[in-house]
This record gives structure tokens, sequence and C-alpha cells, in this order.
């Protein structure tokens, strides 16, 4: 965000390359589940696990998937998918879901008016609610405390925050509620299928979203959008669209066009102006 660096890799296993961008202004892809190589990365949940790059900007996070996607031979659910930048689409024929907010509709949201502006269709959708999402992500604390089941009969703690009491707890899981929580999981899969009949993509607005598409392995790009106040800083606001598996092409296609519009990812934090507030008046 601060233009240190031209772009990083991260992984992301419920939330961790989508929330922090949510955050700090910088533009970030979760590819679909298998589609980078996670060779050499330490293994928090295998069948959740996922590679993908953070970078200034939407284009960028495409040049580096276009380097970095495909079989690798080392991780077993690496595949190859096809993978075309920049794609050929026409963007009067996508539609874009609006899913709620609090039961709300959500066609007030800045996000939303920029991208009909442009050109897009946005459609009023809902996320899936019939299947409990957040209680099938109990699969991911069972396959840590597996990956990481030596340092808990080692009684390692240290450097590892409150995750070994999440092991410890999960040693506890029975069998049954793991494999009835991964049946439940290929429900919600099923449940996103059918709604991508509807849409190609949608906006995501938070926590909900987050855990379902991490579940089912879906795509998700984040990207600045806007500012807003926050004890008189700026701070950046963000958007989320995600797509169906292996269609990174759309949603970077739709968020490059909504970058390009609105130039909110080319701006830095006045690191001079908080460097100054947090030194104080008369520190040399």
């Amino acid at each position: 965000a601060a233009g240190r660096v031209g772009f990083a890799i991260g992984s992301e296993t419920l939330g961790s390359i989508i929330a922090p961008r949510q955050a700090c202004g910088a533009t970030g892809l979760r590819p679909t589940f298998g589609r980078v190589s996670r060779h050499g990365c330490m293994s928090l949940s295998w069948t959740m696990d996922k590679l993908g790059p953070i970078a200034r900007s939407v284009e960028d996070c495409a040049l580096i998937l276009d380097a970095i996607h495909g079989r690798d031979g080392l991780d077993p659910t690496a595949v190859d998918q096809p993978f075309a930048w920049p794609p050929v689409l026409d963007f009067g024929k996508l539609r874009i879901g609006v899913p709620s907010i609090d039961g709300k509709p959500a066609d007030d949201r800045d996000a939303v008016k920029t991208l009909r502006a442009l050109g897009f269709e946005t459609v009023p959708v809902e996320l899936p609610t019939k299947h409990p999402a957040w209680a099938v992500s109990q699969m991911l604390r069972v396959e840590a405390a597996t990956a990481f089941d030596e340092f808990t009969r080692n009684h390692v703690s240290e450097g590892l925050n409150t995750w070994p009491a999440s092991f410890r707890q999960a040693q506890f899981t029975p069998a049954v509620e793991y494999l009835r929580a991964a049946r439940v999981r290929t429900l919600l899969m099923r449940d996103m299928s059918d709604l991508f009949e509807k849409v190609d993509l949608f906006i995501g607005w938070g926590d909900p979203d987050l855990t379902i598409t991490n579940l089912t392995g879906h795509p998700s790009v984040v990207f600045p959008g806007g500012f807003r106040d926050r004890d008189g800083r700026p701070a950046p606001g963000s958007v989320v669209l995600t797509g169906r598996l292996y269609d990174e092409s759309t949603i970077l296609a739709v968020a490059h066009a909504y970058q390009e519009a609105t130039g909110h990812h080319r701006a830095r934090p006045p690191l001079e102006r908080f460097l100054a507030e947090a030194d104080g008046p008369g520190t040399p």
C-alpha cells in the first residue's frame, strides 16, 4: 500500500488475503482453490489453503497470476485451467449480483452505482443460507490440528498466539462431525452453483460471503473503493467481487474497469503526516 514493493504472494484459508486488503488500500486476488501450487508453503488446511497475488492494481494481480498458475507436479491439488488476460468480454451482457445488507437493498452503495454507470447490469441476489457455513468451517480447525499435531504433542506454543488452544480442542472433534461437515460443504457448493446460474459474479459485503466462498473455493478480488473518515484520517474502503470457479478473468476485468474509472488504487497513505503526528511537536 505504501509502494515499497511491487507485489507479494499471500495465502488465504478463511480471509487472510481479502480481509487485510479491505483495510489497507491494496489490491488482492484469492484465486480458485487449486489454481496455484502451494508447494513450499506452510499448511493450515489442506482443503482450504490458497495462494494469490497482492499488488497495487488489478492488472498487476492478473499478470502475476498468469505467471504462477497451473499444475507443477508438486502440489497434487494444483490443476491446469486456461487463464486469459485481458479477456474478450461484452460488459453489457454481464450480470453482477448485489446481495442485501442486513435484509436491506444495497443499490445505493457507491460501488454499485459506479459499476452500473460503467454499463454493467446489477441484479439483487441472496447468498446461500440454507446450510450453516460457519459450522462447516470447523473442518479448518480439525485440519489445522492435524497439520500441527507434532506441536501439540510436544507442547510447543511459543509464537503461535491462541492457536495451541484451538489445536487441542480440535483433537476432540469426532470423525462423524468432520464427515458430516464435509457432506454439508458439498451441499453449500451446490447452492453456489445454483447462484451462478443467475449471475456471472457478485459483490461481497463481509464475513458471511468470505466464509462461504473459502469453503466452496470460488475466486475473489478485492480492491480500493473510495475513502471514509476515521478519527480525522482518510481510511480506504474496499470492493470485493466473487466469480465462478476458474473464472478469474471476468472478475479481474470488471475490477480493472472500476479502477480505470475511479483511480482509487493510485492513492498512497500520507506517511509523512502520520509519522509527524506520531512524533509529536518539537520532535527533531
